[in-house]
């Protein structure tokens, strides 16, 4: 199996070197001069358009409030989920709240401009608001039941939150989210693009941008792109080499996202540097340099190599009648030998349960502080426990009563299916080691593997009686995070919601929950903050709605120092996240040529 593996990436690592080698001969790009990217652009670019939504031009056009891809468009701030902050960018300084949460106010740096030269406003911004309203894109949809108004008051940006009945802010923490989410784009852009368009919407969302035609803030703009390859050149005079922020330009003059067939061809050309950063997950990932000697890295020299904060996650299917049974949610979970699953399935590129125990909050110490520990360490468990998961079932009666080696619930044997979406391996192979789990302590439990068309069909639906125990992942990091993970892990709110994207697909309910997912958002005193998530992790790990099987990384990242160095590393304060997204991006102003 070995040699196919190898023959396969020897086959895919001529054809991609060929790949590049055209494309560098049609362009001229000097290696020395370009940083080559990987995983992130499938297919060719479909518009240039950043207020549209169906763009497919990762490396451009990339808004998340986890960290927005700003190499072109650039958001107010960058955030970091090493330490949880948002650092300016377009800003000027901290945003600022009034006493009630219901006014942020936020400057716009002076220095900061439009790649004619112009400066970045706050009429800008306020355009940029008015014009997604207009359109209904997903800033408007993401953000308009939390944002009233966003207005220009004496050159600052002025943000107000809508308000409920009773007076308080509806979630000051969205709006956190739409700082380091959403890109700024340019007043005088912005109506020239409405006025060719007459003001129709539809025609102005399908506006790919003739000529790339676009105003944009960020350090690179458009330089080739074709079915083969996009190219971005940095901009010279990019307004960030002033000293109120960066002081200098990023490192690399072109940055550029050769098109691959798949993963396979993608890891072969960054296995002979083709690539510099790679954002796949490459299994085994030690081994390419502990055994192939290549001069590649991640951001951590051992296990997990990177920083994981997201939580895939097994759902429980709520209307499955024994899974509305506590006992037997928190027996499967603890039967559950999460060590193999992080052995096989993510070849130990995540912690153990043992080393970060379970909670609502991922590995990071920012998160991991907002908890107290002990207050949840007796209804903790790392999983494999057989025996003890036994007994728990035995303690409400769900015993085996016919001898066939299977319990009966209300007369007959718990029969449930553990699903995921067909083809991906790490999730297939983790839902067969829950399957293994419930044999072992009397539940039949199997797989079954839909394809991803019928899969996101299903699990979204306001009520689905296919699936007993799914897979899906709540938000990660973010802004908001770990309340927007604790809302979609448990909030009511998406209870009886058709095309369901956004949580709670098992469909869990309780009212305390819903009060502390409530509360959390408009409390300001950390005491009171960390008393509200010990107690929904308490409510989280006595109920059992569902149950993470790994932690895992944001994004992947391993990079390729054969030609530049000085990458993210372990112990600094710039994530690994591919040096674009969020704070990430202060990687480019680090990189150096190797010797």
């Amino acid at each position: 199996m070995k040699k196919l593996l190898s023959l396969v990436l020897a086959v895919a690592m001529l054809l991609s070197v060929a790949a590049v080698a055209f494309a560098e001969d049609t362009l001229s790009l000097p290696r020395n001069e370009t940083l080559y990217f990987g995983g992130q652009q499938w297919d060719p670019v479909v518009s240039w358009n950043p207020l549209a939504t169906n763009q497919n031009n990762a490396m451009a056009i990339s808004p998340a409030p986890r960290g927005s891809r700003t190499v072109m468009f650039e958001t107010l701030y960058m955030y970091n989920m090493l330490d949880g902050q948002l650092y300016p960018l377009l800003a000027d300084g901290a945003y600022t709240w009034n006493d009630d949460l219901t006014v942020m106010t936020v400057k716009i740096n002076a220095d900061a401009k439009w790649n004619d030269g112009t400066p970045v406003t706050a009429d800008d911004v306020v355009a940029t608001w008015e014009a997604s309203l207009k359109l209904q894109n997903g800033t408007a949809v993401g953000y308009e039941p939390y944002i009233a108004s966003i207005e220009n008051v004496d050159g600052a940006v002025v943000i107000t939150t809508t308000k409920t009945e009773a007076g308080q802010p509806t979630n000051p923490l969205q709006v956190l989210n739409f700082l380091s989410g959403v890109y700024v784009c340019q007043k005088a852009w912005i109506d020239d693009l409405f006025a060719r368009n007459n003001n129709d919407v539809d025609a102005i969302m399908a506006d790919k941008i003739a000529d790339h035609n676009v105003a944009f803030s960020g350090p690179y703009g458009f330089y080739y792109e074709s079915p083969q390859i996009v190219v971005y050149v940095r901009n010279d005079n990019y307004w960030g080499q002033a000293a109120s922020m960066w002081g200098k330009l990023p490192a690399p003059k072109y940055i550029a996202h050769t098109l691959y067939a798949d993963n396979a061809a993608t890891q072969a050309a960054f296995m002979s540097g083709a690539i510099d950063v790679d954002q796949q997950f490459l299994a085994n990932v030690q081994d390419l340099w502990l055994e192939q000697n290549l001069p590649i890295s991640t951001f951590m020299d051992e296990a997990p190599y990177g920083v994981c904060a997201t939580m895939p996650t097994a759902w429980y299917n709520m209307d499955t009648p024994v899974l509305q049974v506590p006992e037997v949610r928190k027996a499967i979970a603890m039967a559950v030998n999460y060590d193999e699953i992080i052995a096989n399935a993510m070849t130990n590129q995540s912690p153990s349960f043992a080393d970060v125990p379970r909670s609502l909050f991922n590995p990071t110490e920012g998160e991991q502080a907002l908890y107290d520990h002990e207050a949840v360490k007796d209804l903790q468990w790392v999983g494999n426990d057989v025996e003890g998961a036994k007994a728990l079932l035995d303690s409400v009666g769900i015993v085996d009563t016919d001898g066939d080696g299977y319990r009966e619930y209300n007369g007959e044997k718990v029969s449930l299916q553990a699903c995921c979406p067909q083809g991906w391996s790490d999730w297939e192979a983790s839902m067969q080691i829950v399957s293994n789990a419930g044999q072992a302590i009397g539940l039949d439990i199997t797989t079954n593997f839909p394809d991803w068309g019928i899969y996101q069909t299903v699990f979204t639906k306001a009520q689905q009686n296919d699936y007993d125990i799914f897979m899906w992942s709540p938000a990660g990091a973010e802004p908001a995070a770990p309340w927007s993970r604790i809302r979609a892990l448990m909030s009511s709110e998406y209870i009886g919601v058709e095309g369901n994207w956004s949580g709670n697909w098992g469909h869990y309910k309780n009212d305390r929950i819903d009060e502390i997912i409530a509360a959390i958002p408009l409390t300001t005193d950390e005491a009171e903050l960390k008393a509200l998530y010990t107690e929904a992790t308490k409510i989280y790990l006595t109920d059992v709605p569902s149950f993470s099987l790994m932690y895992r990384p944001e994004v992947f990242h391993a990079v390729y120092e054969g030609v530049w160095t000085g990458y993210p590393e372990a112990g600094g304060n710039i994530p690994p996240m591919d040096c674009t997204d969020g704070y990430g991006i202060a990687a480019l102003y680090n990189l150096e040529l190797v010797d």
